[in-house]
């Protein structure tokens, strides 16, 4: 015991000196806002930066240098929501250069039990920062693009990938930088002829008669005759894809239209007849296209004259002959993949001013000649699932044999030497495949963000992250309907196991049990369920503390962190180990704050499976003698909220050379005539 006392203490003196140049702030659910130098150091910058609150569409801040916009940047908590397997947010800051690449990530705040005590803050930082240079706008970026995460941390590692992504391609759509349904499918072409074009959309054809425009026009001091013929006879479309451009000009000439563009810039074609010009003579002089407008949502913008490019003739043998070709390079705020309308303006002289009409032609672009959108990732728990098909597998079998084993319990009970060969095999088992190999250790953590989570908004997704530790909290769930708290404690517990299994092995060779007071014993049990309703009462003042103070769980270094952790901790372990070998699972009997918290709910228990006879407790006590965690009282009852369902007492009441009233009812019929 005073090797556990000087543990503890030397536990408690590593955390306090911790909790200094921790990483995390306070539990507060608002989001935090870059500095102007994590700003700048994000983006990779040099001297002063400004960073802008944008509130409008996807939320973040728009960095500026020079009155350049030089990035935005965006939070995950804010845009992805993203919450950590504690129930509480995971902040990480990522910048997204005008190019669509991310540029860097900051972790600002968590409440990541692993993150807190066990992964210092250079792993972090070398983690979030292998993010930089992602190209978002790759159709399918390879997954070794991605950074390795954390060894023993699935879930934390998963998080904060997950939501860099997310925050990073929503924070580029929102500004424009990536199209968010697909882009214009510059690749693929294929033949086709004037009136296939004008039937797959490529082209938007309006027509203007003389009478039409006559009528539009009236009072014109030089009047527009009226008649059937062409006053504007216009065809509009943007040239992009092959299919449309190629066919039109010509290889060479779609080619050189194309080529000065740019990465991701566009061209829109205007084509006419008639006796109206679409573009004038004006635009010479001042070098803007008065008569042409785009027009795309509140934005209207008129070419000049160096994004135009003048065109005789089309390559199409079937295309009518143009009087006029105009080819306009359209600015980056007019996105070809949304729809367009193209506004011309013809106007007369009257005798007070001049009489005007405006000829609009919308245009949208086909699907045809859309890149199929991106499909969007599937959810983080969906991946998880499906990249640990084995590690399920593994999981169902065991809890397969554990349920067999269970539902058997009468007639394994019956064999002393299957049952124990049975169980010490299958605790095995636990502590080296589930525990060792699978990471699947429960802890008070879960429970506490469990409770969390039906108060702030429960989701699903916070759990399914890690399949193994689901699928072990669903059993144990459903085993304490059924068993009590004992189908997980006593079986599936890796540290439970390991304690089990070194306290068999202590009393092979010889060592000495304890046998600790009844009176005692009942004593001590106060110190597990004071400590888990002091976890869980401090969570909601604060999560940190909350999660140090769940250091009591030597879950993570035993197992999660394999005993690659820090003297204190690898000391506060092996003192629970050693007074374990002297009394049975003495860490679970005594100290334990998820058995605490699991003996709650177990109180639900509908079923009452383990056998006593009226003579337990009163002719016999060697159940209660015998229970490894002392479980049975004096009248011979099962604390269910005690009991690890290790079935040693089912044993011993089978047993005829061990159970008294076995042996008595032996001899009496021995005796009779």
């Amino acid at each position: 015991m005073r090797v556990l006392l000087a543990a503890v203490l030397a536990l408690l003196l590593s955390v306090t000196s911790s909790r200094a140049e921790g990483l995390i702030a306070d539990d507060a659910l608002t989001v935090t806002a870059p500095t102007a130098e994590q700003a700048a150091a994000l983006l990779g910058l040099d001297g002063p930066v400004q960073a802008a609150r944008i509130d409008t569409g996807v939320p973040g801040w728009s960095v500026s240098q020079g009155g350049n916009v030089m990035g935005q940047i965006g939070s995950t908590w804010e845009i992805a929501g993203s919450v950590g397997y504690s129930g509480r947010p995971l902040d990480v800051l990522v910048a997204v250069t005008p190019e669509a690449r991310i540029a860097g990530a900051l972790l600002v705040r968590h409440n990541e039990p692993v993150l807190t005590l066990g992964i210092s803050d250079a792993d972090i930082a070398a983690y979030v920062a292998g993010f930089k240079g992602f190209d978002l706008a790759a159709p399918a970026p390879p997954t070794r693009a991605l950074p390795a995460g954390f060894s023993r941390a699935p879930v934390t590692t998963g998080v904060i990938r997950d939501g860099i992504l997310r925050t990073a391609r929503t924070l580029a759509i929102g500004r424009g930088l990536i199209a968010a349904g697909g882009g214009v499918d510059r690749l693929t072409y294929t033949p086709a002829t004037w009136d296939q074009l004008l039937a797959m959309g490529a082209l938007t054809e309006r027509r203007v008669s003389m009478t039409e425009a006559a009528a539009a026009l009236e009072g014109a001091k030089v009047p527009v005759p009226p008649g059937e013929g062409d006053f504007l006879h216009l065809w509009v479309g943007v040239i992009d894809p092959p299919t449309v451009g190629q066919n039109l000009l010509g290889q060479q000439d779609f080619t050189r239209a194309v080529g000065n563009l740019g990465a991701g810039g566009s061209a829109l074609i205007v084509m006419g007849q008639g006796v109206q010009s679409h573009r004038g003579v004006e635009w010479k002089k001042t070098g803007t296209f008065d008569r042409v407008t785009v027009v795309q949502g509140k934005t209207r913008w008129q070419p000049t004259d160096d994004r135009f490019q003048m065109l005789k003739t089309l390559d199409l043998a079937d295309a009518p002959k143009m009087k006029e070709i105009s080819l306009f390079a359209l600015p980056p705020e007019i996105d070809p993949t949304k729809p367009l309308t193209v506004e011309i303006r013809a106007t007369r002289p009257t005798a007070t001013g001049e009489v005007a009409m405006t000829v609009a032609v919308p245009y949208t672009l086909p699907d045809a000649f859309r890149l199929a959108p991106p499909p969007e990732p599937e959810p983080l728990w969906k991946q998880a699932w499906e990249a640990k098909h084995p590690q399920i597998a593994i999981v169902g079998l065991m809890l397969t044999v554990l349920t067999l084993i269970l539902f058997a319990q009468e007639w394994i009970t019956r064999r002393p030497r299957l049952w124990r060969i049975g169980r010490l095999s299958f605790l095995a088992s636990t502590f080296l495949v589930l525990g060792m190999g699978l990471n699947g250790q429960l802890s008070v953590v879960q429970v506490v963000a469990f409770v969390h989570s039906l108060l702030t908004g429960f989701r699903w997704e916070t759990f399914l992250i890690e399949p193994v530790i689901f699928i072990l909290w669903g059993f144990t769930a459903l085993g304490m309907l059924f068993w009590g708290r004992g189908v997980y404690c006593g079986w599936l517990c890796p540290f439970g196991a390991l304690q089990e299994l070194t306290n068999a092995a202590a009393q092979k060779l010889g060592v000495r049990q304890i046998a600790v007071p009844q009176a005692l014993h009942e004593r001590l049990w106060v110190i597990k369920y004071t400590l888990f309703m002091a976890i869980l009462a401090l969570s909601f003042y604060s999560m940190r503390d909350a999660l140090i103070l769940a250091e009591a769980e030597p879950f993570k270094t035993a197992i999660s962190l394999r005993f690659m952790r820090a003297w204190p901790f690898l000391l506060f372990v092996a003192a629970l180990l050693t007074a374990s070998l002297f009394i049975e699972r003495f860490y679970c009997r005594y100290l334990c704050p998820l058995g605490a918290g699991l003996a709650i709910p177990a109180k639900l228990k509908i079923f009452d499976w383990l056998k006593r006879r009226p003579q337990c407790g009163r002719e016999c006590r060697m159940c209660e003698t015998k229970c490894t965690v002392g479980a049975i009282d004096a009248i011979g009852r099962i604390n269910a909220n005690e009991c690890v369902l290790c079935l040693r007492c089912q044993v011993i009441m089978n047993d005829g050379t061990q159970c008294p009233v076995l042996k008595r009812r032996a001899r009496a019929e021995g005796a009779a005539p």
